[in-house]
């Protein structure tokens, strides 16, 4: 039996090993998105603790320079906030894109795949035909040898 050999196989090699670092870069986006999603729920606890301690210290005693600094620190944190939003939205776009890319990769891979899956077949089908001729030739030899002996 003639072993089977797949002509695209570096082709299979290279498109998997391309298919990994794929996804690897999607798990390495889809890590960086989910701290951008942390840092940014961090930011927005950091916002409304400052809303309630503006409007505590409202209901309290009115101070114009506790007013003026707690507003400065809420200023600078709403800042911080949309930069977070900015972040995260930007992150979720490089998963996207990771995403796109990944899939277009393990596409890629399975159109090999199938290549060698129907070769395997082919090739299974060949042997097969080849084992099939070599058994009719047997019994064409064993029928000729037994009608030789049988006839005068």
């Amino acid at each position: 039996m003639k072993r089977f050999r797949f002509p695209l196989r570096p082709v299979a090699i290279l498109r998997a090993h391309r298919e990994a670092q794929a996804r690897e870069a999607l798990g390495v986006a889809v890590r960086a998105s989910l701290r951008a999603a942390a840092v940014l729920a961090e930011t927005r606890e950091r916002v409304a603790q400052f809303e309630s301690v503006i409007e505590a210290g409202r209901r309290e005693k009115f101070s114009a320079a506790a007013e003026a600094r707690n507003l400065a620190s809420y200023r600078g944190e709403r800042l911080a906030e949309d930069g977070a939003e900015k972040s995260l939205h930007a992150a979720q776009a490089e998963v996207a894109a990771r995403r796109r890319e990944f899939a277009e990769a393990h596409r890629r891979v399975e159109v090999v795949e199938r290549l060698e899956a129907k070769a395997r077949e082919r090739h299974r089908h060949e042997v097969q035909r080849e084992e099939q001729g070599q058994f009719d030739e047997l019994a064409a030899r064993r029928f000729a040898l037994r009608t030789r002996t049988l006839s005068p």
